[in-house]
């Protein structure tokens, strides 16, 4: 129900219609009347993969034989990368950040769940109190000009509950724990993205390593041929043109060597950042490093039903659209008559006197007991379109909870079938630059013949090499993307986590509540 507006009732009819203000209230009651109940955002169903992992030509086995394991990273057989996630783990900022905010959804779960049991509180206050001769309470009896009074209160009990007839306070704590559960989830996945994120600059910063030992060695080859040819250019039998694309060849070999050693800095910043460290405890991190083993995981058969239950992200979104369908009950209950029973019961004691001891010979007496027992009724008749408000509010919140998780499983989808079809290209692309690295061996064993029967000078052999590490160059490349590959499959897998609801677990319908044709009946009276 929507309602807004300012109505005055002191209307002067000599000069104002009458018909008019007929009309002007009508309208301003239809604008208090309930609006029509927009169906909520629906959950779409995890979408088919079958073609796309069939096309990406992997290995698929049923089961959870195929899903990464807790600590996928072991995959890659690198001690060091072993170490340097472990330590993230433990230092990083950002995930040191998502658990303390987990910490404080747990502690709403404990604040939630006192609104189940009644409030019991013990009071015990003491009051000295003189009256102004001339102040108020003289003017009503002159007797109390001057009194000075003691008065003590003793309440050992004193509770209150609220009981809870339509389920607002379960409702609340449910949407507590959910906002729990939904925080653990995402949890997950900042330490997921975490892991991911330490292993890309890992495995970037190794290839780049392996790629700028290539590059030193062409920048060797490049100045070995600017040499020969300016030796043959003094000596006539070479051209300037020839020196000057050797020269040019040369720096250029000199550029993407520096270049390569400021890539493998930042890959090494980036690497103490997530450590939760400076620079300078990376720094020298990819010297004389060993060769890392990429591994290609297997995938399940039923990858599209079973995706729910492994990526961390998609719990922490169903979790919170299944919080937010608990809110819409909450905001519900508020059309409702709500009952409350406080019960105090203590001692009370006054005396017009300044002496204690004398006040405590009242306190501590039988004829001192007090007790009230109330019970409270609570019914919202007119609220000026606020309990509807707060009503559709928690509405368009929970469609907005169903619309991202939603979009969260399609995303989802989308980076598995990406990374199937990067592994397929990688894989696809370093084995044909395998077979020309193995050409390219052949063709430099010829211009090494060539060289001993005198058919050739060293300028074709040292060209041949160079040619055979620009090759290499590549390949270091191609299998970097290749290790890159598989690390965007193991996140896109949930990399290890299997804690979320299995796909046949049934879906929040806030709408299908008992007290919803209740709450629509209130409303239909003008009620909210």
């Amino acid at each position: 129900m929507r309602c807004s507006g300012h109505f005055r009732a002191d209307f002067d009819f000599e000069w104002f219609d009458r018909r008019a203000a007929i009309a002007g209230f009508s309208l301003f009651l239809s604008g208090c009347m309930p609006t029509a109940q927009e169906e909520r955002a629906q959950f779409v169903e995890a979408p088919s993969l079958s073609r796309t992992i069939a096309a990406a030509g992997v290995k698929s086995v049923s089961g959870e034989k195929g899903w990464p394991g807790q600590q996928w990273w072991r995959a890659f057989r690198s001690a060091d990368l072993d170490r340097i996630v472990e330590k993230a783990l433990t230092d990083n900022q950002n995930l040191r950040k998502a658990a303390d905010t987990l910490k404080e959804a747990e502690a709403g779960i404990d604040v939630a769940s006192s609104r189940l049991t009644p409030y019991v509180e013990s009071d015990l206050s003491y009051r000295q109190t003189r009256y102004a001769e001339h102040g108020v309470a003289a003017g009503l009896n002159p007797n109390q000009a001057g009194l000075q009074k003691s008065a003590s209160f003793l309440n050992p009990i004193s509770a209150k509950w609220e009981l809870d007839f339509w389920g607002r306070n379960r409702a609340l704590l449910d949407a507590a724990i959910g906002d729990a559960l939904a925080q653990e989830g995402e949890l997950e996945q900042t330490r997921l993205l975490l892991t991911a994120s330490v292993a890309r600059a890992y495995l970037r910063g190794y290839v780049l390593a392996e790629q700028l030992k290539l590059a030193r060695e062409l920048s060797k080859l490049r100045r070995e041929l600017r040499a020969l040819a300016e030796t043959r250019y003094n000596t006539g039998l070479e051209s300037l043109d020839i020196v000057q694309i050797t020269r040019a060849s040369e720096e250029a070999a000199v550029r993407r060597e520096a270049s390569l050693a400021a890539a493998i800095s930042i890959q090494e910043n980036a690497l103490a950042r997530l450590m939760g460290e400076g620079p300078d405890y990376a720094r020298d991190l990819f010297a004389a490093k060993k060769a890392v083993s990429p591994v290609q995981p297997a995938l399940p058969k039923r990858l599209p039903i079973e995706l729910l239950a492994h990526r961390p992200d998609l719990m922490a979104a169903l979790r919170r659209a299944e919080a937010w369908a608990d809110r819409i009950h909450v905001a519900k209950t508020m059309f409702l008559p709500s009952i409350d029973l406080s019960v105090t019961a203590g001692l009370e004691a006054s005396v017009t006197s300044t002496q204690f001891t004398k006040l405590g010979g009242y306190l501590f007496n039988p004829g001192a007991m007090v007790y009230s027992v109330t019970p409270g009724l609570h019914l919202p008749i007119f609220q000026g379109g606020r309990i509807t408000g707060n009503l559709e509010v928690q509405r368009a919140d929970y469609d907005q909870a169903v619309d991202a998780y939603n979009e969260t499983l399609l995303a989802a989808a989308q980076q598995v079938a990406d990374a199937l079809a990067n592994l397929k290209r990688f894989k696809s692309e370093f084995d044909s630059q395998s077979r020309f690295i193995k050409a390219r061996r052949a063709e430099l064993e010829l211009a090494r013949i060539r060289l001993r029967d005198g058919l050739r000078d060293r300028r074709e052999v040292v060209q041949e090499y160079a040619d055979l590490l620009d090759a290499a160059f590549i390949q270091r490349g191609l299998e970097g993307d290749k290790l890159i590959a598989a690390v965007d499959l193991f996140q896109a897998l949930g990399g290890g986590y299997d804690a979320g609801p299995a796909a046949s677990e049934p879906r929040p319908a806030p709408e299908t509540d008992p007290i919803t044709p209740v709450v629509n009946a209130v409303q239909s009276l003008g009620g909210g």
